[in-house]
């Protein structure tokens, strides 16, 4: 009769909680799942940014025509050589190093003493913290001009890849590493982008993973606002991205309102600005209807810094496919003996260190990883309601923090010989 009762309870709690909408919201992901995305992100990257290398800040204020776009081959994956993928990295060996509580002083440090040539707000962002600005100042409008220009956008797809699912993973990131460079809009777009990888994992759709994206920047941001433009005006016409390319450009480069922070003159054709280099991915992810080859192009053409915009765009949608069904193409030259520059890292050990660091947050988001009969295992990770960093404008930022580095943290900061 007691075990009669249990089994009663228990009819009516599952009715109950299907009335009230309550369903088991956890996503799972098996572990051959997440190296098989994993890796094609990597990949992407690798693919994009060498595609569109050719075309680097060739193309301001105007598209590239077609028959000025480079055709791919298979070579072109192998870009061991490219800051686009390299400086992360060093993001990377932090977290491998110290594990995802380091301070944001340390990670500073590290990225002080980097040895590779930086430019715009990396570069800046460097040599404010070698003398002695620390984190987040680093990155403050007050001593950084260079604050809304694209290099955390373009350097935070490592917040994403190692966060399947766990969208204020990439948040929390951007706050501790893109704050050592960046601020407002040019903090936003890597938190957008690193958002973005994450979602990849589990949906296919690439506005779904856009507006994934968007829920992880402030809604009163102009970054948020450019984006959700894109997404508007792709809806609009859906078959001709030049007419949503002309509207970006009227709107968000030529137009003084939005480029308020800009390192270059709005007359100037020249436009680092993190906002609408990210309109020119979301381009690509939107009009090439999950082609490869038309995604890459798309964001290409779009022009600027039309090597890191094809990058983030390929390795995202590389992502929502996995590295099995990318087309032979564009995997088979890979060259997974190099090591990448300025790293210790080749693509094998990259692979191993973001598995590593993937684990560690999907159990400090209070996930799990379960292990079948069999020894496979499986992620499964708790819904996230995203919790986007503070709004913050470039042209009326807050006070800055007054960081400094104390003489004993000035003293590990002994920069590597620039090569």
């Amino acid at each position: 009769m007691f075990f009669s009762k249990k089994i009663a309870l228990a009819g009516l709690c599952l009715l109950a909680s299907a009335a009230w909408g309550q369903t088991d919201t956890n996503r799972r992901i098996s572990l051959d799942e997440f190296r098989d995305k994993m890796k094609a992100a990597w990949a992407g990257q690798m693919a994009g940014v060498g595609w569109g290398a050719p075309t680097e800040f060739k193309n301001l204020g105007v598209t590239l025509p077609d028959k000025k776009t480079p055709e791919w081959t298979p070579e072109t994956i192998n870009q061991y050589e490219q800051d686009d993928i390299y400086v992360e990295m060093t993001f990377l060996r932090t977290l491998e190093e110290y594990g995802p509580d380091v301070s944001i002083k340390q990670a500073g440090i590290d990225f002080a003493n980097s040895g590779f040539p930086l430019w715009h707000a990396n570069l800046y962002g460097r040599k404010n913290l070698r003398k002695g600005i620390a984190p987040p100042d680093s990155g403050h409008p007050k001593y950084n001009h260079h604050a809304d220009d694209i290099d955390y956008q373009i350097e935070a797809d490592y917040s994403g890849i190692i966060a399947p699912g766990l969208p204020n993973v990439p948040i929390a990131l951007g706050e501790k590493f893109g704050r050592l460079m960046n601020y407002g809009d040019g903090l936003y777009g890597g938190e957008f982008v690193g958002a973005m990888y994450a979602e990849a994992y589990f949906e296919k759709d690439l506005e779904k993973i856009i507006e994934a994206g968007l829920r992880c920047i402030p809604s009163g941001s102009q970054y948020h606002e450019c984006i959700s433009d894109v997404v508007r005006w792709h809806r609009e016409t859906p078959e001709n991205w030049h007419a949503a390319w002309q509207k970006i450009e009227d709107k968000y480069d030529r137009n003084r309102k939005y480029r308020r922070f800009s390192c270059s003159k709005p007359e100037d054709p020249f436009n680092i600005d993190a906002k609408l280099n990210g309109a020119y991915i979301v381009m690509g992810l939107l009009y090439g209807d999950g082609d490869i080859e038309k995604t890459a192009k798309i964001a290409m053409q779009c022009g600027q810094d039309s090597d890191c915009n094809p990058s983030s765009a390929s390795g995202i949608l590389f992502t929502t496919l996995g590295f099995a069904k990318v087309p032979e193409i564009y995997t088979k030259a890979l060259d997974t003996t190099k090591v990448f520059s300025h790293t210790q890292y080749t693509f094998p050990k990259l692979l191993e260190v973001c598995e590593a660091l993937a684990r560690q947050e999907v159990t400090r988001a209070g996930g799990t990883i379960e292990k079948d009969a069999q020894g496979k295992e499986t992620f499964v990770l708790p819904a996230q309601t995203p919790k986007p960093s503070v709004l913050e404008q470039c042209w009326t930022p807050t006070a800055p923090a007054n960081s400094r580095f104390t003489p004993e943290e000035m003293q590990k900061i002994q920069p590597k010989k620039e090569e």
